[in-house]
């Protein structure tokens, strides 16, 4: 489990270059590993120990186990809110007197950690399409001046080749950060797909999984119910049928228990509060963007406090004004990916070259 756990960690590594937001890579990238890393562990977890234990009389313990592993085991849904060790003997587990439809059958745990890994590589397409968009331009672009190390005559050269790009392509970035947000707006309809499937996944009972453990904290005792529990019971019901020595149908009762879903249940946990603060953080995002691309106004103080306020605000406003969207983002991403001291004085020419190419000719 080490040396698969171990290759993941690789998704982790610190980029030299980024055109992305924390927020994009939180969701692309951390939210994959651990979906991942979760469905690692469950897959590890049944190979490990017996995902499932029964216990039935006359039969091959084995033969039963694998039966309910395959189907599925069921609960009582109104036993949970008995006494146990009174009133039943665990949480969910009674007598259903033959009523089929007060049964709530669990078929979900063999489907668990292929769940979890098609969730995390839908939660890598941003990623991987923004992968294909971006083509490598920022690091192109960058050329090596993220680190300032170099002599000031290839710094020179390199800023002249940058900023001749960016004076030729004037204007013709904008399918460039069109991408991006749409990219980002992806992992935002991700997120709210991902919530809504999960729910359908466990019967309707995800959505309000997390807000029920928080309030079963604060709940009296004789009035708890673990919701945990209640999604992922530990114990349960599974019922086989074999044929007699006279060819009658025998009806073998038998008792389940899931050490799977101790695993499962602290899994969901921490799934179901990280998707909610990530669907947050997502929706706060979507409006930055939206502040970006219809009030220009914010576009120059956000370039200044992106270069920890090293160019005077006119600076900023000046190169805003003369360019569009396309070519202000791919300015912002320069400014976190170069130093600081170089793209300052970079901007500053840009500035004065950009004015003196726009500024009318007098015949």
């Amino acid at each position: 489990m080490y040396k698969l756990l171990g290759g993941l960690s690789q998704y982790l590594k610190w980029q030299d270059i980024k055109t992305d937001s924390m927020v994009f890579r939180m969701h692309n990238t951390f939210t994959t590993v651990l979906l991942l890393t979760c469905s690692v562990v469950i897959t590890a977890t049944q190979y490990v120990g017996n995902p499932i234990s029964c216990i039935v009389q006359g039969l091959p313990n084995h033969v039963i186990n694998t039966y309910c592993w395959i189907t599925s085991t069921f609960t009582m849904p109104d036993a949970f809110n008995r006494q146990v060790g009174s009133e039943v003997a665990h949480p969910g587990v009674a007598n259903d007197f033959g009523d089929d439809e007060a049964r709530k059958y669990y078929t979900y745990y063999q489907w668990v950690c292929f769940v979890l890994f098609f969730q995390a590589m839908f939660c890598y397409l941003p990623q991987w399409l923004w992968n294909i968009w971006e083509g490598g331009l920022a690091s192109t672009l960058v050329m090596g001046l993220n680190h300032g190390l170099e002599s000031q005559e290839s710094i020179s050269t390199k800023k002249g080749v940058l900023m001749d790009y960016l004076v030729t392509h004037i204007k013709r970035h904008n399918m460039y950060v069109y991408r991006y947000f749409a990219c980002e707006a992806l992992c935002l309809v991700n997120i709210i797909v991902q919530l809504y499937l999960m729910n359908r996944f466990f019967d309707g009972e995800f959505l309000s999984y997390g807000w029920r453990v928080l309030q079963f904290a604060d709940t009296p005792q004789e009035e708890r119910m673990d919701p945990m529990v209640y999604v992922f019971p530990r114990v349960t019901k599974c019922i086989f049928h074999k044929y007699g020595a006279s060819g009658t149908i025998q009806q073998h009762d038998s008792l389940c228990i899931l050490p799977l879903n101790i695993v499962n249940e602290k899994t969901y946990i921490f799934i179901w509060f990280w998707f909610v603060i990530l669907s947050m953080l997502l929706v706060g995002l979507m409006l930055y963007r939206a502040a970006i691309i219809f009030a220009p106004a914010v576009r120059p103080r956000l370039l200044q406090l992106s270069t920890a306020r090293r160019l005077s605000i006119d600076t900023c406003r000046n190169i805003t004004k003369k360019i569009d969207l396309g070519d202000w983002w791919i300015l912002y991403v320069l400014s976190s990916n170069m130093d600081s001291l170089v793209y300052r004085d970079f901007l500053e020419e840009l500035t004065k070259k950009v004015g003196s190419t726009s500024a009318p000719v007098n015949p």
